[in-house]
């Protein structure tokens, strides 16, 4: 059989015609793809300027499904439900995007940060620990850091959270000495309560040598002494404390004088007061003086009288009501009922208010219950501020 090769020549123009049309055809679909993709994009993130949020997420999907290799779009569908607090697909988009192979590094580090910080919005604290401890190394290192303290003091893991704590003030990422010290003062009321006594001192002592201004360590030290039967001991380490830390003599004031009264160190104490009290107007430094006062041998000033004077100097309901306690009325009938108001009205002027959430409390907190910030309370009752 002879080969023609007419055949040949006459089908060259025939395959250049299919091959240029076939092109057009696959440019023309990509084309309308790349009009796709944008489009959806651009919708979605009008939808969430809008605060529109489930319509920007099915933008988002269908910005992915047209182009699933868009990295970009994947974060930001992630981000959204992670938003959202649909915490199981923002892991399925953020370990998608982990699993391919052609990710950058920068970006499978970032994918990794999103993950972990999934598991953290979702309470998985062991997973959102193995994810944070992976960016070690990388440019996510200070935030990953930062996110595992947060972890660690969530799962009140102090130990683990000091270690963090160090690496980060090697690091220039700010002080941290004061958390160290609160972290070993945990450590140490756990000890406490073990039976442990002699470590848990070991443990404040280094609070203390950590953070030499921190009022704690050198309050719960004095607490283990006069647990101890040591109220001389105590009494000591409270003064030390008052001149480490002199804003939070308000702290400090009452439990000094009951250290003081219980080792007969009531007179010195009740000098190192006014004096304190002369400076600092604080009403729980007068509620110590007067109780220093009372168990004194010595004649001075009454409880009512301090409180006059206190009244004297600035304006307090509380002082007031502390005062009209004893004071005789007219209509004497009604001095439980008008008491019984003025104790009502003073209780919130009594209490704690955080700086940081405003969070109040009867008590003291040096580890805020609502936004878990550290030293956030003043020293200084509501009334006080």
């Amino acid at each position: 059989m002879d080969f023609d090769i007419t055949l040949i020549l006459m089908g060259l123009p025939v395959a250049f015609v299919l091959g240029w049309l076939a092109s057009r055809m696959d440019l023309r679909q990509l084309r309308m793809e790349n009009r796709q993709a944008p489009k959806a994009y651009f919708k979605g993130l009008n939808f969430l300027l809008n605060e529109q949020q489930d319509q920007a997420i099915d933008a988002f999907i269908e910005a992915v499904q047209n182009d699933p290799d868009t990295s970009e779009l994947h974060f930001a569908l992630g981000n959204l439900f992670r938003r959202r607090g649909e915490y199981e697909r923002a892991v399925r988009v953020h370990e998608h995007l982990l699993s391919r192979g052609d990710l950058s590094d920068d970006d499978r580090h970032r994918a990794q940060h999103a993950l972990a910080l999934d598991y953290l919005k979702a309470g998985l604290l062991d997973r959102a620990e193995n994810a944070l401890l992976k960016l070690e190394g990388t440019r996510f290192e200070a935030q990953a850091r930062l996110a595992l303290l947060a972890n660690y003091e969530r799962s009140r893991d102090w130990e683990h959270a000091a270690l963090v704590a160090q690496k980060l003030e090697s690091s220039d990422q700010g002080s941290f000495k004061g958390r160290l010290a609160h972290y070993l003062c945990e450590q140490a009321a756990t000890l406490h309560a073990a039976g442990q006594t002699e470590q848990a001192h070991a443990l404040l002592d280094k609070a203390m040598e950590t953070a030499p201004e921190a009022p704690r360590p050198r309050m719960d030290l004095a607490s283990l002494q006069a647990g101890a039967g040591q109220p001389a001991k105590a009494c000591a380490t409270l003064m030390a404390a008052l001149h480490a830390a002199p804003g939070a003599v308000g702290l400090i004031a009452p439990l000094l004088a009951k250290q003081a009264l219980a080792c007969g160190q009531g007179e010195t104490v009740l000098h190192l007061l006014q004096d304190v009290y002369a400076s600092n107007r604080s009403l729980d430094v007068l509620d110590a003086i007067v109780a220093l006062e009372a168990a004194g041998t010595q004649p001075g000033p009454t409880a009512r009288e301090w409180y006059a004077r206190h009244l004297e100097a600035e304006p307090s309901l509380v002082a007031a009501a502390k005062w009209i306690a004893g004071e005789k009325l007219e209509h004497e009938a009604f001095h439980p009922q008008v008491q019984r108001a003025l104790d009502h009205a003073v209780k919130p002027l009594t209490r704690y208010r955080c700086a940081a959430c405003g969070f109040e409390a009867k008590q003291h907190f040096w580890q805020c219950p609502g936004c878990q910030a550290w030293d956030s309370y003043p020293a200084r009752r509501v009334e006080e501020l």
